[in-house]
C-alpha cells in the first residue's frame, strides 16, 4: 500500500537552507519509495521591505545577524559545502556575478509561484527549483522580472500568461494572506515543512531526518 502525504513547504526563493531542505526532503521520499506526497510551495519573505536594487549580501547579513564579515563568508562556505553534498551548486558571489551578491526583494517571485500552482501537475515545484538556480547557482536576480520569465519558460509555463501575471498585481492579496496565515501560525524561520497540516519540520534538516519523520507519519496513517 503506498501512503500518501501532503507537503506544505513554506519558504523564500533567496533562502540557502530553503534549497538543502528541499533536497534533504527529496532524497528522503526516494529513500522510502512506496509514498507519495503533494507538495505545494507556500510563500514567506525573509526581507519583505528590501527594496527594489537589493542589498550587498554581506552587508545585509552581517547588519542583521550582528556577525562580522568573516563568520558571514564561513557561513556561505558551510553552505555551499552542504548543497554540494546533495546535488546543489552554491555559487559564492565572485563567482555567480552581480545578482547572487545582492539579496533581493521576492514578493512578484511568490505571486508567480502562487499562479503556476494552478496551471498543472508539477509546473510549480519546476518553477521553484528553476529560481532556486538561477539566484544561488547562476547569481542571477530573483526581482527581475526579465528573469521570472526566462525561468517560468524553462519550467514549461505559458510565458504570455506569465507576463500578465507579473505586469499586474495578480495573487498579490493572496499571496499576503498564506504569509500572515504561516506567520500567525508561530512560524518566523524556513524552511518549514508541514506535514499533513499537522507535522512541522523546521530548517535544513539532513534526509535522515526527514526520512525517519516520513516513516513515522506514513506508518500513522
Amino acid at each position: 500500500m503506498i501512503s500518501q502525504l501532503k507537503i506544505d513547504f513554506v519558504s523564500d526563493v533567496s533562502c540557502p537552507w530553503c534549497v538543502i531542505g528541499l533536497r534533504s526532503l527529496e532524497q528522503a521520499i526516494d529513500r522510502i519509495g512506496n509514498l507519495s506526497v503533494d507538495i505545494h510551495f507556500q510563500p514567506f519573505e525573509l526581507n519583505p521591505n528590501m527594496p527594489p536594487e537589493g542589498q550587498e549580501i554581506t552587508e545585509h547579513i552581517t547588519q542583521k545577524y550582528g556577525i562580522s564579515p568573516a563568520q558571514a563568508q564561513a557561513n556561505r562556505e558551510a553552505i555551499r559545502d552542504r548543497g554540494a553534498k546533495l546535488g546543489f551548486k552554491f555559487s559564492m558571489p565572485d563567482e555567480a556575478g552581480g545578482g547572487r551578491s545582492r539579496i533581493y526583494n521576492t514578493f512578484d517571485a511568490h505571486r508567480l509561484l502562487h499562479w503556476a500552482e494552478g496551471e498543472g501537475a508539477g509546473l510549480q515545484k519546476a518553477l521553484k527549483v528553476g529560481l532556486f538556480s538561477a539566484y544561488f547557482t547562476d547569481g542571477r536576480s530573483p526581482a527581475s522580472h526579465d528573469v521570472l520569465l526566462d525561468v517560468a519558460a524553462l519550467a514549461g509555463l505559458d510565458a504570455v500568461k506569465a507576463r500578465a501575471v507579473l505586469e499586474s498585481d495578480a495573487f498579490s492579496q493572496e499571496v499576503r494572506e498564506r504569509e500572515q496565515f504561516y506567520l500567525n501560525s508561530d512560524i518566523h524561520a524556513v524552511p518549514a515543512v508541514i506535514i499533513n497540516e499537522r507535522h512541522l519540520i523546521s530548517g535544513g534538516q539532513p534526509p535522515e531526518v526527514f526520512e525517519q519523520a516520513l516513516r513515522q507519519i506514513s506508518s500513522a496513517q
